[in-house]
């Protein structure tokens, strides 16, 4: 029985050869998906059932509890869907790159960089400038680190192992500046910065899923484009070059990706770790190391992973609503500890 399904236009100019596993997984995963989106509209303060959030979101509802959906949940939910799927595909993109398991974008300094930025933003430019910029502020903080990392690592090309060991120097510079501009502004605004830190999606609102949405409907699509090029990566620098893969330029092009992934999503929705560590590994597990399967599954896994941390967050100890970051590190940490265990003989 063949393993894959060969799609083309009628004219031949596209080919493409799909996984049957990969598509299988897709389509459970997509259930799941479904599912917790429906349990988290359900669930938090006042219970909804299942059935009513069904017939209120496709207008069949009398209205009762519209407010609590539409304005409440519902940004929440959408948001962590975002936020998940763009963290895991940031790392899915920095651990094909940089060819290590413990690659991660809060691990190698890129989201300390977007959070600099972002701290800088709510402290001294909330108020004055349009709340439409922090996404660039976060971007901006990360691709200045990410810069500053990529510098530091050349010496004839970035290898995979210096690129990792000068990023998480970077970060902990990174975090020490945090705590610094914390401690230095203002209490109103360091406590907002501070709540914002942890990674929380308490109070998102559908204008924050307008303003992120468009940050992945670019980028998603855009490292389909390089995915063939990660699999060629993943042989090796030499090989890849050997084979015409213009490696550095490649390189820099696949981090832009993931700094600007990574930097969208903690824009709005602070330090959430460990999301982009967890996702890629648990998506190759399930179908394997091909790039282009693994961008759809890990995208969705990191969704599922916010979700339920955010499910959590709000229900386990009401009436008290505790950041999703907590719980995503509490998954997180472990696992860390866990790879580093298994690969601590390579």
């Amino acid at each position: 029985m063949p393993k894959y399904m060969t799609v083309r236009t009628k004219a031949n100019h596209i080919s493409l050869q799909i996984s049957k596993k990969t598509s299988l997984v897709f389509l459970v995963l997509s259930v799941l998906l479904g599912l917790l989106t429906v349990l988290s509209l359900s669930t938090g303060s006042e219970y909804i059932s299942p059935i009513v959030v069904l017939q209120e979101l496709f207008g069949y509802g009398d209205g009762e509890h519209q407010f609590i959906l539409h304005t409440l949940r519902l940004p929440r939910t959408l948001m962590a869907l975002l936020v998940g799927a763009a963290l895991a595909v940031s790392g899915l993109i920095l651990q094909g790159i940089i060819r290590n398991p413990l690659a991660a974008p809060d691990i190698i300094g890129v989201t300390s960089g977007a959070s600099v930025g972002a701290i800088l933003f709510i402290v001294y430019l909330m108020g004055t400038v349009s709340i439409q910029f922090l996404p660039l502020a976060a971007i901006l903080g990360a691709a200045i680190v990410s810069t500053i990392i990529y510098i530091l690592s050349w010496k004839k090309g970035v290898t995979p192992i210096r690129m990792v060991l000068i990023g998480i120097g970077i970060s902990a510079l990174m975090k020490a500046a945090v705590t610094m501009f914390l401690v230095i502004g203002e209490v109103a605004a360091t406590t907002k910065a501070y709540l914002w830190l942890t990674g929380s999606l308490y109070g998102a609102s559908m204008q924050d899923v307008y303003l992120l949405l468009p940050w992945l409907i670019i980028l998603l699509p855009l490292t389909f484009v390089f995915a063939r090029v990660v699999n060629v990566k993943e042989l090796g620098d030499d090989i890849a070059t050997a084979l015409g893969v213009r490696v550095q330029i490649y390189r820099l092009g696949l981090l832009m990706i993931s700094v600007m992934l990574a930097g969208s999503a903690v824009a709005f929705a602070g330090g959430i770790a460990f999301v982009g560590l967890i996702a890629p590994h648990v998506a190759r597990m399930l179908v394997g190391r091909s790039f282009a399967g693994l961008i759809p599954i890990a995208a969705m896994i990191g969704s599922i992973i916010v979700i339920v941390a955010d499910i959590i967050a709000r229900t386990a100890f009401l009436p008290k609503d505790l950041p999703t970051g907590v719980f995503t590190a509490a998954i997180g940490a472990p696992f860390f500890i866990y790879l580093l265990f298994k690969t601590r003989n390579q």
